[in-house]
């Protein structure tokens, strides 16, 4: 249950992108961290940075800390088909991705927090494991008591029209994970390849 518990903002300086949500203080400062910011006389980096660079984004973003994200990495080497792609997958099918992404939540941060709290449920059931995969078919709702929380229902703002790999239900207060989605249809800025570079050496 570990999870990342520092600075925000320094994080999304950098990689001069809010990927840990509010993005209110990137314009203000938006050079990357460290005492003299983006130095003209750093080198360029070199592969293995850029490669890693990668890598600590897509943890930052997904809220996974270097031992769960290098199993997740795994099984998707086990899957049949492009490991990245199979990566990206297994991260978006996360129940507390997926709690974000229908809209049940604000931020990742704030599923993974109804998720272990208790208020999700996955096919009627209670479940508290941020990491927990859903596979086609699976309705993730809130449960009774939590669904008539006026806290919980005012942080719902609906899901994005744009991820079509789930379907919500507005007056029932539930989604379906209707299938894994295609790499093209993921907005997240992450260049999988890299990090599948990295892990191969």
């Amino acid at each position: 249950m570990a999870r990342y518990t520092g600075p925000k903002t320094k994080i999304c300086r950098k990689f001069g992108e809010p990927i840990l949500g509010n993005a209110k203080y990137l314009t203000k400062t938006s050079v990357p961290p460290g005492q003299h910011g983006a130095s003209r006389k750093r080198k360029q980096p070199g592969e293995y940075a850029l490669q890693l660079k990668e890598k600590q984004k897509a943890k930052y973003t997904y809220g996974l800390l270097e031992r769960q994200f290098r199993n997740t990495f795994e099984e998707a080497s086990r899957i049949k088909g492009v490991t990245g792609e199979n990566l990206i997958k297994l991260l978006e099918a996360r129940l507390d991705n997926t709690v974000y992404r229908l809209g049940i939540a604000p931020s990742r941060p704030a599923a993974r927090q109804l998720v272990t709290h208790k208020h999700v449920t996955v096919n009627g059931d209670v479940v508290n494991i941020p990491s927990f995969q859903l596979k086609a078919g699976d309705i993730i709702g809130l449960k009774d008591k939590s669904a008539a929380n006026s806290s919980v229902l005012s942080a719902i703002r609906g899901k994005n029209p744009k991820i079509g790999w789930l379907d919500w239900n507005d007056n029932e207060k539930k989604g379906t994970f209707i299938t894994y989605p295609d790499r093209e249809s993921v907005p997240e800025n992450i260049k999988e390849q890299l990090i599948v570079e990295l892990y191969s050496k």
